[in-house]
């Protein structure tokens, strides 16, 4: 039997499986599956609900997953004003971690609003020269070898790398940091600072039913930076490969019963 029924406001994600297999598209009607579905909130409009679970499905497994965030440890998020740092930051607060994000000095009175208790300007700043020490990184760029990392990870400490190298143009066009996180995968083996290989898939159902709960809580209130119609995709991911983008850049459609439905780029 199915959870929804017709007219039901929901949000989640059309991808079925892992991000890098299949990013989804743009598209006035899409089928999803029903376990990356939730009721979208009421406190919550559709542009805010959409802007939420394609980032947010990245940062909780980094957090909750691999990095096993507890209450009180400290955790830095390397570029924390983009759509997956900027949910990160959230997350992290609300499952009680003390924060620091790391961004460029534009961006940080955003990353202060999402939270953070701290932040880095790290166009003045390298946060992996510094005497603090971390139980936790989440790494979004990638723009630190592991190494420089873990001289800022406390001993039991936990690195965790998103890898999202601005859409291949920083690095290899087609591959990206690919290599670089296989390698990781296989070091893991070898290096307690590193997660161990996650081979199964996150329990999406019952991350949507999380991500629902700190939406009407108040805990995750997703940063729009700015809204483009569907027509208008292609200045979208203009705008998104520039790199000023703060949170996320959503693409709005309009619904048959005239009612505003969105969908969002990913912006990393």
């Amino acid at each position: 039997m199915t959870r929804f029924q017709p007219g039901d406001e929901v949000f989640g994600e059309t991808i079925r499986g892992y991000q890098w297999v299949n990013g989804g598209a743009y598209a006035e009607y899409a089928a999803a599956p029903e376990c990356a579905l939730a009721m979208k909130p009421a406190n919550v409009t559709f542009e805010q609900a959409a802007a939420v679970p394609a980032s947010a499905l990245i940062a909780l497994p980094a957090l909750r997953g691999e990095g096993k965030i507890q209450a009180g440890q400290k955790v830095l998020v390397n570029g924390a004003a983009g759509g997956v740092g900027a949910i990160a930051v959230q997350i992290a607060k609300a499952f009680g971690g003390s924060v620091t994000g790391v961004d460029s000095t534009s961006k940080l009175d955003l990353v202060r609003s999402l939270g953070a208790d701290r932040v880095i300007d790290y166009t003045q700043e390298d946060f992996t020269q510094r005497d603090e020490r971390y139980d936790l990184i989440i790494d979004i760029p990638g723009n630190h070898s592991l190494s420089a990392c873990r001289r800022a990870l406390a001993p039991d400490g936990t690195y965790v790398l998103i890898g999202h190298d601005n859409y291949g143009a920083g690095m290899r066009r087609w591959v990206g940091l690919l290599p670089r996180m296989l390698r990781l995968m296989a070091m893991s083996l070898f290096v307690s600072q590193l997660p161990d290989v996650r081979v199964s898939m996150p329990d999406k159902e019952a991350s949507m039913a999380l991500l629902k709960e700190l939406l009407e809580t108040g805990k995750l209130a997703p940063f729009i930076d700015r809204t483009f119609a569907l027509s208008d995709v292609p200045d979208a991911i203009r705008y998104l490969q520039g790199g000023q983008a703060k949170g996320k850049i959503v693409i709005t459609v309009k619904g048959s019963a005239d009612r505003g439905e969105s969908t969002g780029p990913q912006q990393s």
